[in-house]
């Protein structure tokens, strides 16, 4: 297990989505249960007992499930899916990222700041960089992820990116590679899914940078 907590092997078992028929690794998706009063639970860290139903990490997916009776033809017997399943769910990845952001942080794994931020990545040792979605574009554009797979992330306003670092709002973040950094890629690629991220974002409204 890493450390923050849920197993995750991008390379692990693999399970089909029931919405949409997609076939990928557990991590990728969002596993739900059904409780024991017949309602639809989100399993976000993959705990929960019973058997799991999995479905890609999208409102439109989810959306589909609930409204199509998918939840009750996987579990063979009458569900209950709540209207906001899809909020709940990316409430649940966006605790879970801070979480994980906010460890890392604490780690020593973690900066923020426009200055330590370039001062990371100029030297190597940025393995992710980390942008508000809705911070100045300009004061972005100065910043470049670093190369390869998974070295963006940009599914966070500039409060809850602020709120991992104990600040009242933040635009720039840098982690550095190891374990946990492993952990925020792959929950924020899920929160991103959610939130229509999926390859980056553009950014919104200008913010100070921080």
């Amino acid at each position: 297990m890493t450390r923050g907590g849920r197993d995750h092997d991008p390379g692990g078992p693999e399970r089909r989505c029931i919405a949409t028929g997609a076939i990928r690794p557990k991590a990728e998706l969002v596993r739900f249960v059904v409780g024991p009063d017949g309602s639809v639970v989100p399993d976000v860290l993959n705990r929960l007992p019973g058997r799991g139903i999995y479905i890609v990490p999208d409102r439109a997916a989810i959306a589909k499930a609930a409204a199509k009776g998918l939840f009750a033809r996987a579990a063979r017997a009458p569900v209950a899916a709540p209207a906001d399943l899809a909020e709940a769910v990316e409430a649940m990845l966006l605790r879970r990222v801070q979480e994980l952001l906010s460890l890392s942080r604490k780690a020593g794994e973690a900066v923020t700041g426009f200055e330590k931020v370039k001062d990371w990545l100029v030297k190597g040792q940025a393995a992710v960089l980390v942008q508000a979605s809705d911070g100045s574009g300009r004061g972005k554009a100065k910043l470049h992820p670093p190369p390869g797979k998974g070295g963006f992330i940009g599914c966070l306003t500039a409060g809850e990116l602020g709120l991992s670092f104990g600040r009242e709002h933040a635009i720039h973040a840098a982690l550095a590679a190891g374990g946990l950094t492993t952990r925020v890629v792959g929950e924020a690629a899920r929160l991103a899914g959610l939130r229509g991220h999926v390859g980056g974002a553009a950014a919104g409204r200008d913010t100070k940078d921080a």
